[in-house]
């Protein structure tokens, strides 16, 4: 039981698998809410009212167990206008793998180039650790998919700017006696290394991977037959165990997950062409004109209904490929030993070479959280009534960092279809289509509009402020309107500031300023200081 809490949570755990097919499922006492869990609020009415809370199992499964409904914890909905949605943290001793096909699967995400697209969000940090959704990192994505479908090998590649994001990983996914002696969960970071077989930094997906080749030939991978290739900065929901599957169903050396596309998208991605049997013939990035209706294939090999087929009649790469481990090491060691980047390079090679290269479908929400205009949107989605993608998913939950947070305080506020992270304190403030992230402080008579606030990285008493000449508090100051805008984390904002893009800018870089204007959306920098009575 724990003391900084008036709920508690007696859980009984069951350490040992009897059987490999067996599940050993947690089993919980359930007395209030889960002080393990942090928890977000999902407003969809301009009031505040009453809400029952919802459990979220701890409980994991792989393919070879169905679940067992009368195991999972019972959920209820609520037609009140406050749903507390819990946002479930990250399973330490909590989670129970069975061993099963998983075991001879190996994940590795790759963390990203400089983001310089998503900047000056990727100023201090690494793309896959930017705040999304109020509570969460996107490196969070990959992660909670891996956990859900039974993968417990996991290895995260980084280079540029990844403190915080190194810091996360170990403090959310410490895994050491919860998924068994075979799991684990590594970050690979770039290093350089001297004389003439000397590591140079990653010059691409490929390469990254190419570094620690090595350890795909250490003994405890000697059972990993295939590896899963994933980026740190995409939102979907997927179970990479029915992707391996198939690739395995269709003896595959390479399988490539690919997105239905209709016209109007395809010319934005890397398409392919397959033939009646899901093999891979063809590539083309970024095709237009005659080019682009050659790419055109008969989607429903992979599964479309003949309508939907009609309607998209290209396949677009996610970036997301399973490779056979021993092809993966002859492709990048013996073919293709100065290749840099998987989807360019080592997959059309492989192609030609003859290997078996599948298409995979994959027919739900995927977004590439690669620029500002993207971000923004995505993050905005979420606050929708029925939104294309959802963190309160109770059978595939995304876990994140328990931060032991207090719930949010509001008071005298107007809130309409907005997402409320935890301990935030809002007076008397109007939010509309807003996602407010931790820790976030709102002054009063505060307008907040279409905007993404990520909130503080600590809380900072008004005493600690006071010692400081000229020191304005974290938060948004009394009187201030912000509009259609990113806020990043520990941002000052003074007393009657208009952050509204004025004069409607659709580029201008003021760093100097504290803030950078891209498609239109104001970004303030973190840590930045917005004086009083600013108009931007």
């Amino acid at each position: 039981l724990t003391s900084h809490t008036t709920t508690h949570l007696v859980s009984i755990r069951f350490h040992r698998l009897v059987h490999s097919q067996t599940y050993k499922y947690l089993k919980e006492v359930r007395i209030g809410t889960m002080p393990s869990m942090t928890s977000s609020i999902a407003i969809s009415s301009s009031h505040a009212g009453g809400a029952r809370q919802r459990s979220s199992g701890f409980v994991r499964r792989n393919l070879s167990c169905r679940r067992n409904p009368q195991v999972a914890a019972s959920s209820s909905s609520s037609s009140a206008s406050v749903v507390n949605a819990s946002t479930t943290t990250a399973p330490v001793d909590n989670l129970i793998t069975a061993r099963s096909v998983s075991q001879g699967v190996a994940a590795v995400i790759l963390g990203g180039g400089a983001g310089t697209r998503l900047y000056p969000l990727t100023k201090q940090r690494a793309k896959p650790a930017v705040p999304i959704g109020g509570a969460y990192r996107l490196i969070d994505i990959p992660m909670s998919n891996c956990i859900n479908s039974g993968i417990s090998k996991i290895y995260i590649l980084t280079q540029f700017n990844s403190t915080s994001l190194n810091r996360h990983l170990a403090r959310t996914y410490n895994f050491q006696g919860s998924i068994g002696s075979s799991g684990f969960v590594e970050v690979l970071a770039a290093t350089q290394t001297p004389g003439a077989g000397g590591k140079e930094w990653f010059q691409g997906t490929a390469d990254a991977v190419r570094q620690y080749v090595w350890l795909f030939e250490d003994v405890k991978n000697k059972s990993v037959e295939d590896v899963v290739i994933l980026s740190g900065d995409h939102l979907y929901r997927m179970d990479y165990m029915q992707f391996v599957q198939a690739h395995r169903n269709a003896d595959a050396d390479i399988t490539v997950s690919a997105l239905p596309m209709d016209d109007s998208r395809a010319t934005d991605f890397g398409l392919m062409k397959i033939d009646d049997s899901g093999r891979i013939i063809d590539f083309a990035e970024k095709p237009t004109g005659e080019e682009l209706q050659s790419m055109k294939v008969d989607t429903t090999v992979l599964g479309l209904s003949a309508d939907r087929a009609k309607e998209n009649p290209f396949i677009a790469s996610m970036g997301i490929y399973v490779f056979k481990a021993s092809a993966m090491l002859d492709l990048l060691e013996i073919h293709f030993p100065d290749a840099n980047d998987f989807g360019s390079e080592i997959i059309p090679g492989a192609k030609d070479l003859g290997l078996n290269v599948q298409a995979y479908l994959f027919d739900g929400y995927w977004e590439d959280i690669g620029t500002i205009s993207a971000f923004y949107n995505s993050n905005l989605a979420l606050t929708d009534e029925n939104p294309v993608f959802s963190f309160y998913d109770r059978s595939a939950p995304i876990y994140t960092m328990s931060r032991y947070l207090p719930p949010s305080k509001l008071l005298e506020c107007e809130i309409t279809d907005s997402i409320i992270g935890d301990g935030c304190n809002i007076r008397e403030a109007a939010i509309k289509h807003s996602v407010i992230g931790l820790r976030t402080l709102i002054g009063e008579n505060c307008v907040i509009e279409d905007s993404m606030i990520m909130g503080a990285d600590y809380y900072e008493r008004m005493e600690e402020c006071e010692l400081m000449p000229g020191c304005l508090p974290i938060g948004v100051g009394a009187n201030s309107v912000i509009k259609k805008a990113i806020v990043d984390k520990n941002v000052r904002i003074g007393s009657n500031c208009q952050i509204i893009n004025k004069d409607n800018v659709q580029e201008a870089n003021r760093e100097e300023d504290g803030y950078i204007i891209k498609d239109g959306i104001i970004v303030l920098i973190k840590d930045s200081v917005i004086a009083a009575n600013t108009i931007i």
